[in-house]
């Protein structure tokens, strides 16, 4: 079989730029799955609070109750091992393997910190929220490690409701929010 040869960028340095800067750090679809999952279990968490902030590495969900947080991991970025989407660009090799070797560095400090403070870490890939089966298993997982005993999952309704919530979130496009002025009932007067 033939050897593949590095494909040249067809984009200029400075589209490039602007097509990464366009990618993402917060409220992603694997992001939004999760948490639309957590809620529709009856977990209540916080995203962007005081709290959230002032912990390491800003995890993307905090369960204060619980002391646990929940970081929802690219597996592009944060080399998800033997994962498919965890692939290494051909072109300019060297500097991406020293990228992601920093950013798999760096999500080892924050786990050990958080876990040194009390915390307890759950990692959720983003190739476990892409099926029903993966949020399915994810649910599970959540159960496991939030009540701390195992629970028997049969296709209950609100687990099966809770699902089909998760899948429709992961698949909706992120809405912009608009503030819109429109006549109330009591505006008549």
């Amino acid at each position: 079989m033939p050897r593949s040869r590095p494909v040249a960028d067809t984009f200029t340095p400075d589209e490039r730029s602007r097509l990464m800067s366009l990618i993402r750090s917060r409220d992603t679809k694997p992001e939004r799955a999760v948490r639309s999952l957590l809620h529709h279990l009856g977990y209540r968490f916080t995203i962007s609070g005081p709290r959230n902030r002032r912990l390491p590495g800003k995890p993307d969900i905090v369960l204060p109750k619980f002391e646990t947080v929940i970081m929802v991991h690219g597996c592009f970025w944060h080399r998800h091992p033997g994962c498919r989407l965890a692939s290494t660009p051909s072109t300019n090799a060297e500097f991406w393997q020293n990228k992601f070797d920093r950013n798999v560095a760096r999500d080892a400090r924050v786990r050990r910190k958080l876990n040194q403070q009390g915390w307890s870490v759950m990692v959720i890939w983003e190739c476990q929220t892409r099926t029903v089966d993966g949020l399915e298993k994810i649910a599970a997982r959540l159960r496991r490690t939030l009540s701390g005993t195992k629970i028997s999952y049969a296709a209950s309704p609100e687990k099966t409701a809770a699902l089909r919530v998760a899948e429709k979130a992961r698949k909706a496009p992120r809405k912009k929010i608009r503030k819109v002025e429109s006549p109330g009932k009591h505006d008549a007067r």
